[in-house]
């Protein structure tokens, strides 16, 4: 059940989106606005191939089955600032643990660390939650993407310092609050 449920939020997740965020920077008490359009395409079974290599992960007999997504976006800040990417990524489920779907996140191209990168993820087909936690060098980014209904989603960001391995998540650096809505071709 969980596995149907999971295609369906990536299922409505393909097509243009447009976001406004909202960034709190904790450590100099700034805020930021800013947008973001990015477009979301399934990934095709060579890229998915591409992003186990990528991460150095050994094939899978039912990579088809996997959802992928390919991401490009471009996001203009209140400040002018632009930032553009675009990755492919791969989720791999691993287990179900009370329903919860658990399992690996892989990116060809990391959002903080330009170079491939494995995540967690832990989806909830109740509410259609999306969480996703890198660990990065010097942060840790745990990022929520809750699917309202299939055309709104709900977006939240946040970054720690990385502590010593076996320490708590503790000191929050960065939140970030977003909605985003899909843009339907007229």
């Amino acid at each position: 059940m969980s596995m149907d449920r999971f295609r369906y939020f990536f299922d409505c997740c393909v097509g243009q989106w447009v976001t406004e965020r909202t960034y709190h920077y904790l450590t100099v008490q700034e805020v930021e606005r800013s947008r973001t359009e990015f477009a979301i395409a399934p990934l095709s079974t060579a890229a998915k191939t591409q992003v186990l290599k990528d991460n150095q992960r050994p094939d899978v007999d039912n990579i088809e089955s996997l959802c992928g997504f390919h991401l490009g976006f471009e996001t203009v800040s209140e400040k002018g600032e632009r930032v553009s990417q675009e990755l492919n990524m791969l989720f791999v489920p691993q287990e179900e643990v009370s329903g919860v779907l658990i399992g690996d996140y892989l990116r060809d191209r990391a959002y903080e660390e330009k170079q491939p990168k494995v995540a967690q993820f832990r989806f909830n087909p109740e509410t259609l939650e999306l969480l996703m936690t890198t660990n990065y060098t010097r942060v840790v980014s745990v990022d929520s993407i809750t699917l309202i209904n299939p055309t709104l989603r709900i977006r939240r960001i946040f970054n720690t310092h990385r502590p010593p391995e076996g320490q708590p998540l503790d000191q929050l650096t960065l939140v970030g609050f977003g909605v985003e809505q899909k843009q339907i071709p007229i």
